[in-house]
């Protein structure tokens, strides 16, 4: 666990990469982190470390699978940044790290424009609530043509608005995050211009802070000496050193103390809403606890195995079922960071439900 302490000076806001495979995420991620790191507003991070969670594929291409955290700050905001995968079998992780944000940069290659994945994140985004999206236009140092960038640029707004985001007054910046990861002075210029675009179009989120905490559990590991640590968003309230807190889900229920808070290995004495924590939890084994299940304050929440809902179900247009289906339909479930299989029965006198 750190040493270093954590000061809340400027308000937390998370964001994150999204778009297809390849298109520069993670390079994107790392002249994020590096264009800060030499005003002192970052910790420089290199490549391999934000890519850590990938498998190389070729001496020049990593694939994200896992999602990678990094923080960095602008002149007024403090951002914890998750560079999320685009490889399309990892849509799961994919799904835990947009619904951590509060806005997303949509990375798209000015070489390629808009791909399949690109559609996919776009759509994701809109599912899991994301309402704030910046585009990154990546790679322009290789585009000669500017009547090319413009095309990309007009397919990458279509795609927006057809997805209900405000396609037209999207900030739309030009970048090149290898060169400017590399130190060219004229593209670390379009970084700084795409943390502008970060400020004035995400804006502050409104924390739960005075409602009783909950965070789900993305990632458990243990710390020889010291316990478990249980790793997550925190969705609401405020945990502190010493409190008392439930561990629910999967049929259990575990009631352990927090005995240390820390975020990008600094120590806090107190998370919040919108934080994204380690807790170290007393007396707990790692085996005790498992991502998908919640940390919550004692006897604030119940955990439920049936409830009624009202569902729109997505077309085949809008990525969703070409086909009706009917009572005893078990599709996945995706509750917070995890994913169960559950069964659904239809209201009396509803036969089957159609697309749309």
């Amino acid at each position: 666990m750190a040493k270093e302490k954590f000061v809340r000076s400027k308000p937390h806001v998370n964001v994150g990469t999204i778009g297809h495979i390849d298109h520069g995420k993670t390079t994107l991620t790392a002249s994020l982190v590096k264009v800060q790191s030499k005003k002192g507003l970052a910790k420089e991070i290199k490549y391999a470390d934000i890519a850590k969670g990938g498998i190389v594929r070729d001496e020049t291409k990593t694939v994200t699978i896992a999602v990678s955290h990094v923080e960095y700050e602008s002149a007024t905001r403090h951002y914890a940044h998750v560079d999320c995968p685009g490889h399309a079998d990892y849509i799961k992780n994919m799904i835990t790290g947009a619904a951590q944000m509060d806005g997303a940069i949509l990375v798209v290659s000015a070489l390629d424009s808009v791909m399949p994945q690109t559609r996919e994140h776009v759509l994701l985004a809109k599912q899991v609530g994301l309402n704030h999206i910046v585009v990154a236009l990546n790679k322009c140092d290789a585009v000669e043509d500017k009547d090319m960038l413009e095309l990309v640029e007009m397919e990458v707004r279509e795609l927006l608005s057809k997805y209900k985001f405000n396609g037209d007054d999207a900030k739309v910046i030009p970048v090149a995050a290898l060169p400017a990861l590399n130190g060219v002075p004229e593209w670390e210029k379009t970084i700084e211009n795409l943390i502008a675009a970060l400020d004035s179009e995400i804006p502050e989120p409104q924390r739960e802070v005075d409602k009783p905490f909950l965070m789900a559990v993305e990632d458990v590991f243990s710390i020889k000496g010291r316990g478990t640590v249980a790793t997550g968003r925190i969705e609401r309230g405020i945990v502190k050193v010493n409190d008392e807190i439930e561990i629910i889900g999967f049929d259990k229920l575990t009631k352990s103390t927090v005995t240390g808070v820390e975020m990008f290995r600094k120590q806090m004495e107190e998370g919040q809403a919108g934080d994204n924590v380690g807790c170290l939890l007393r007396g707990i084994e790692k085996e005790g606890i498992e991502r998908g299940q919640v940390l919550a304050k004692p006897g604030s929440i119940k955990p439920h195995k049936k409830f009624t809902g009202e569902v729109y179900v997505l077309k085949k247009e809008e990525g969703g079922r070409h086909t009706p289906f009917f009572t005893n339909y078990r599709p996945q479930f995706y509750v917070r960071t995890t994913d169960v299989t559950g069964s659904v029965m239809l209201p009396e006198g509803i036969k089957m439900v159609m697309p749309g």
